[in-house]
């Protein structure tokens, strides 16, 4: 992948995410330190700050895509979270670093991934689960450039084991109908869990 690319990419992003939020803040920070530079040179986060006090914050990766495009079309990812927090900015490099791994490891919609520890603070949520960014516009999920290249973005959202597991035995589907049912508040690192 060549560097004109990666920055294109990166370019489009940033214009992509500026008309899905206008006027907000959006911030480009470097992954967080590790291997991740190596697996995705140049690798970035684009940090959306909310609009209001109790708004949310948004991390949006930047260089999935180049690391892992096919014909022009990859895959970046994005997190939402009550407040700013480091942990959501390690989350997002750490699923980066894995997705852009070898072929096996791409992350795609109902594919679901360990946090390893609690979310926020003491939550339950401690998996994320790869989803469509429901919250969202429908324009939010394709950033499209160069007429021939594009990203879908995916949500990396915090869930809880139990549901990781109702997931697996009763689909995807069966699992988003409950969220949606329960009016699930996504960012709330102490939501009960829908089963």
């Amino acid at each position: 992948m060549s560097v004109d690319a990666a920055l294109a990419a990166r370019a489009a992003m940033r214009e992509h995410l500026r008309r899905q939020f206008p006027g907000q803040v959006i911030d480009e920070l470097p992954g967080v330190e590790g291997p991740i530079e190596e697996r995705v040179p140049g690798f970035r986060v684009f940090r959306v700050r909310p609009n209001s006090p109790g708004g949310w914050w948004v991390y949006v990766t930047s260089g999935c895509w180049a690391a892992t495009q096919h014909d022009g079309h990859g895959t970046e990812f994005f997190l939402a979270a009550p407040r700013d927090e480091w942990v959501n900015l390690e989350s997002v490099s750490v699923n980066a670093y894995y997705h852009c791994g070898p072929d096996h490891q791409r992350l795609d919609v109902g594919h679901t991934v360990p946090i390893g520890q609690p979310w926020l603070d003491d939550s339950r949520c401690d998996h994320y689960l790869i989803s469509l960014p429901y919250p969202y516009c429908p324009d939010f999920k394709v950033c499209a450039w160069d007429e021939t290249a594009h990203a879908q973005i995916l949500w990396l959202l915090p869930i809880i084991k139990a549901e990781k597991d109702y997931r697996r035995e009763q689909g995807l589907e069966e699992l988003e109908s409950l969220f949606d049912e329960r009016a699930i508040d996504p960012v709330d690192p102490q939501r009960p869990s829908v089963v």
